[in-house]
């Protein structure tokens, strides 16, 4: 009975090890990390939106169900193009199946998919479209075909294919033209669009590698040659041909003033092969259900696309969206751009020392929409707010990466699918993503998981506007996922959709998300204000406050007008209100700042220290409008940002005026640099106030305000420095551009200076180290 029951534990044992080998077999596991960005660019793990189904091969596509019509098909093209005999056709076609890659797939180039699920892959070296049928196996395939100038024609290289409901538009790179086939019936004759007859498109510029049609039949071309964006084309009924409506979409260039004006002495080869002139060539295209044209490149410099990352500007972005006229459209208000990779350099990953080399996109469900590095083999994918929704791939050696279960590395092209079985009552449809990895010639399918389901659900709650059920699915995803910055958006986005803006500004908060908090703390600010009294609180405020300033001032200027007669040295308290008077009169204000000594050192030192605390209370005490990060304010971070400038225009000035007659001294200079800070410490708090009661768009208010201040110490230091030193307008411009330049010599000698003594004390703790390890 013993060695029974030790039998059973150990083929039940063996039973559950082997469901779980057959499981991995399938690929429903993944070693692959799912994963979005936070705001300091950490990687945020989180649940899979996409699993691994399978990957397909030659096999299970089953390439082989094709050999019968690729015999045929290719002994007829023997015979009518090539004159063999019907035997040797025969022979030939034979031959061609068994000892060429038409078996199976050949460097395949894009893939697609249509509304009922079917698959197209554009097989670039068999110089085929193959057909899949929804389940992955084959259906068909074009190869050899009647066009409109022959009854037997084929492809040459082809490396884009796009599909809608009528028709398949094949990009045949090596012919230069594209062919269009009835999907209802291959074998109809398949019509050419040619190199439109127009001198803006040259014979070099159309070398067609991908296209894509909108609902009223425009054709969008990508050109591997055309550098000038997307070639529009229209069907024109009465010559029965297709026209050139333009270029859109071109990708700006950032040349350099230097750059441009070189240009004008080139030759014509050296102005194409000149790249920062020169616009870089798209690399792909697809095309919503709205008519609105994504289109991708891989070619932007390295630095301009690295800029693009904080600034979102779609200029360097390797991603746009585009309206039929060519406008960028694409809404950009997540963290970064949404152009893939965010964080550059993560340790130990050579990887991510690169940025992200774009080569297809694909559009979802729900206004969700993806791209490929295939830097990286990574998918990212967006939401129609270009809020990153999740990334996964790492070329690694699991499920869904490389391997035996399929590459990620090469990630060529890319496809939503329909998914196969799906219910026609479904109310969110559910798609497969479909991956082509042209080095080793198979695709990866990719199933929707129950939190990429959640994702899904959110997203068309709210393009439905059923903000409450969009709020449910949101809070279900944070319970999967609490690190999700989108998902407290959403339920931010939901709560304040049906008012309760309090709530709403919490959640905006946690992300970050200062526009909708901004228009949350708008709606609640209308209803303070409604309540009765609270505008006769504010105007009483504001008068009272302007009441205030005018007769301070008033006060301030009789005081001075007093002190200006009294004889002898000023006190400290009267040292500090002049700034009042000198603010207004700069130029009879300096001449008695030096010659009538109305200021100090002391008062000088006192000004700087109220600018310190100034800036220490603008980093302490913005609204969370205006510095949503409320970073920690440093003291010592405030006293170098004022102290240092100040020291060095001072030493800079004086250094340079004693070499150009300035009849200034060390301490005049001081005295009437540290006097001319006087504006910005009360400018500078009322800005910060008011960044706590102003709304996201009224906030240029507040920098206005700032801005001010700084023009202001700016004209006060000009001719602070004209009076101090007794010179001529001209003069002085001359010597304050010098003490500029003479600005840039210190800096640059204190920096080589302060690298030079790291060095220094890098080598002797070398020396240090080698001794005490060796004693």
């Amino acid at each position: 009975m013993k060695r029974v029951f030790v039998r059973f534990i150990v083929f039940a044992y063996l039973a559950v090890l082997l469901v779980g080998i057959l499981t991995v077999g399938v690929g429903a596991a993944s070693s692959y990390e799912t994963f979005t960005y936070s705001t300091k660019r950490q990687i945020q793990n989180s649940p899979n939106a996409y699993e691994v189904y399978r990957v397909y091969n030659a096999d299970l596509m089953k390439l082989g169900n094709y050999k019968d019509k690729y015999v045929e098909k290719r002994a007829k093209y023997e015979v009518n193009v090539n004159g063999e005999s019907a035997e040797n056709a025969a022979k030939v076609a034979e031959n061609a199946w068994k000892n060429t890659s038409v078996s199976s797939l050949s460097k395949p180039n894009a893939i697609r998919a249509d509304k009922d699920g079917k698959i197209y892959i554009a097989d670039t070296d068999n110089n085929r479209i193959v057909i899949l049928k929804n389940d992955y196996t084959f259906y068909d395939a074009i190869d050899y075909f009647t066009s409109t100038y022959t009854q037997y024609d084929s492809f040459n290289k082809p490396k884009g294919v796009f599909v809608n409901d009528e028709a398949i538009y094949v990009s045949d790179t090596g012919n230069k033209r594209i062919l269009v086939f009835s999907k209802s019936d291959l074998t109809k004759r398949a019509t050419l669009i040619n190199r439109p007859d127009n001198p803006l498109v040259e014979e070099a510029d159309w070398q067609p590698s991908a296209c894509a049609v909108d609902q009223y039949g425009r054709v969008f071309v990508i050109s591997e040659m055309a550098t000038n964006g997307v070639l529009s084309l229209s069907y024109d009924t009465k010559a029965d041909t297709y026209i050139f409506n333009g270029y859109i979409g071109a990708q700006k260039t950032n040349p350099s003033l230097f750059e441009i004006f070189w240009r004008r002495f080139q030759s014509e080869e050296e102005r194409k092969s000149n790249s920062k002139v020169i616009s870089p060539t798209l690399s792909n295209i697809t095309i919503d259900a709205d008519g609105f044209i994504y289109v991708t490149t891989d070619k932007i410099e390295e630095a301009d696309q690295v800029s693009a990352i904080t600034s979102k500007k779609a200029d360097y972005s390797p991603v746009k969206k585009l309206n039929s006229a060519g406008k960028h459209i694409l809404q950009r208000n997540g963290f970064f751009d949404c152009g893939g990779e965010v964080y550059l350099h993560r340790d130990g990953d050579e990887s991510n020392q690169k940025v992200s080399r774009i080569s297809d996109v694909a559009v979802g469900p729900e206004g969700s929409w993806s791209i490929c590095d295939k830097n990286r083999g990574r998918v990212y994918t967006y939401n129609s707010n270009g809020e990153l929704l999740f990334a996964f791939g790492d070329g690694g050696t699991g499920s869904g990466s490389t391997g035996k279960l399929g590459s990620l590395t090469t990630l060529q092209s890319m496809t939503y699918q329909l998914a196969p079985n799906q219910d026609d009552d479904a109310e969110i449809p559910t798609y497969n993503l479909i991956l082509l990895d042209s080095f080793n010639s198979l695709f990866t399918v990719f199933t929707r998981t129950a939190y990429g389901d959640l994702l899904m659900e959110a997203l068309a709650q709210e393009n439905n506007r059923e903000y409450q059920n969009a709020e449910e699915y949101w809070m279900r995803i944070l319970q999967r996922n609490n690190n999700f910055d989108t998902a407290y958006i959403g339920v931010g986005k939901a709560l304040y959709r049906q008012g309760y803006y309090t709530e709403a500004q919490d959640y905006f908060e946690v992300a970050y998300e200062t526009s909708y908090y901004s228009k949350a703390y708008s709606e609640l600010r209308k209803d303070w204000i409604a309540k009765p009294g609270h505008l006769i609180l504010i105007l009483v405020v504001v008068v009272g406050f302007v009441i205030l300033v005018v007769k301070g001032l008033g006060a301030a200027k009789k005081f001075n007008t007093r002190v200006s007669l009294k004889p002898g040295k000023k006190t400290y308290w009267e040292e500090l209100v002049y700034p009042c008077h000198l603010l207004f009169h700069p130029f009879d204000g300096f001449w008695d700042l030096k010659h009538e000594k109305r200021g100090s050192v002391r008062g000088g030192l006192t000004i700087m220290g109220l600018t310190i605390l100034a800036f220490y209370y603008k980093e302490a005490g913005q609204g969370y409008i205006a510095d949503p990060y409320q970073n920690k304010p440093s003291i010592l971070a405030q006293i170098v940002l004022v102290t240092l400038p100040v020291l060095l225009w001072v030493t800079a000035n004086w250094c340079l005026t004693t070499l150009f007659d300035g009849e200034g001294s060390y301490r005049d200079v001081f005295v009437a640099t540290t006097y001319s800070l006087a504006p910005l410490p009360p400018l500078i708090v009322i800005s910060t106030l008011l960044t706590n009661v102003l709304t996201e768009s009224e906030g240029a208010i507040a920098t206005m305000i700032f801005t001010i201040g700084l023009i202001w110490v700016g004209y006060l230091i000009f001719f602070g420095m004209l009076v101090t030193h007794g010179y001529s307008l001209p003069k002085n411009i001359i010597t304050t551009l010098g003490t500029i330049l003479a600005l840039a010599v210190l800096i640059f000698v204190a920096g080589l200076f302060t690298s030079l003594v790291a060095k220094m004390v890098q080598f002797v703790s070398n020396i240090v180290i080698e001794v005490s390890s060796r004693a």
